[in-house]
């Protein structure tokens, strides 16, 4: 009885672990997209909102494009296109957003007409880590001055008048999430409310890419998850079974039919 209450409790333990083991696999990171997001309230006038424009994400749709996007006296652009994109495999994931023919005129009573052949960002995550960027092909800010076509992280500008700060622009904006992902907006516009001279309250963000962080699915059935399940497998059956024999070679004869 004991034998068999020994090699019992193997089997048990041994399945147990396979039926811990069969569905474990961590999900991979994520990634998202968009090219343009407005919400502001312009003094004397109702708010405006509009977006997240062109939405794409590694979920699906995995790439997204709006012929353009057309607000009077706030923004307009050409072409939006953004995509977003996984790799099972490696746990890999990216994404971007492209905005063409950018023109904002929310400042330009200050700045000047702000605009750009084309706003970018992008945002890849490895195993290494994350990263991210913002390209500015043919940027001209106006009097607001100027910035780099690849300016560094949260590169920011301030918009006065007379003086007084009534806006800030902030290029290449990177954003570490409370998740561990990063979110990279090419342009974040922000009006500052309750200043003197104030125009109003409100952000817009031209292009923006978030990512990560990377996660690598290990499914215990193939690969190094094999590998390691098959490894915890012999921790356990190994001593299991060397138990049973050592037992039953110490269990005393049982007497022959003539003894009896």
């Amino acid at each position: 009885m004991r034998v068999r209450m020994t090699a019992l409790t193997g089997v048990v333990a041994i399945a147990a672990l396979l039926a811990g083991a069969a569905p474990a696999s961590a999900a991979p990171g994520d990634a998202s997209a968009h090219g343009a997001k407005i919400d502001v309230t312009l003094l004397g006038s109702p708010a405006v909102s509009a977006g997240p424009v062109a939405e794409a994400n590694a979920n699906g749709p995995t790439a997204n494009t709006a012929v353009g996007l057309n607000l009077t006296g706030i923004i307009s652009t050409g072409v939006i296109n953004t995509a977003a994109s996984r790799d099972d495999n490696s746990g890999a994931v990216s994404s971007s957003a492209s905005t063409a023919g950018v023109g904002v005129d929310l400042l330009t009573a200050v700045t000047g007409r702000i605009s750009a052949d084309a706003v970018v960002a992008e945002c890849a995550a490895t195993q290494e880590g994350i990263t991210g960027k913002a390209t500015l092909a043919g940027i001209d800010l106006g009097r607001l001055g100027q910035v780099d076509a690849e300016p560094a992280a949260n590169t920011k500008l301030d918009v006065q008048l007379l003086g007084i700060k009534i806006a800030e622009v902030v290029f290449n904006e990177q954003v570490r999430n409370g998740d561990g992902s990063l979110t990279v907006n090419a342009v974040h516009i922000r009006l500052l409310n309750g200043v003197l001279g104030s125009i109003g309250s409100g952000d817009v963000v031209i292009s923006s890419a978030t990512c990560g962080p990377a996660a690598l699915p290990i499914p215990m059935a193939s690969g190094v998850g094999l590998w390691a399940g098959l490894g915890l497998l012999g921790l356990i059956a190994v001593p299991v079974a060397f138990s049973a024999l050592r037992r039953r070679s110490s269990l005393p004869a049982l007497p022959s039919a003539g003894q009896a």
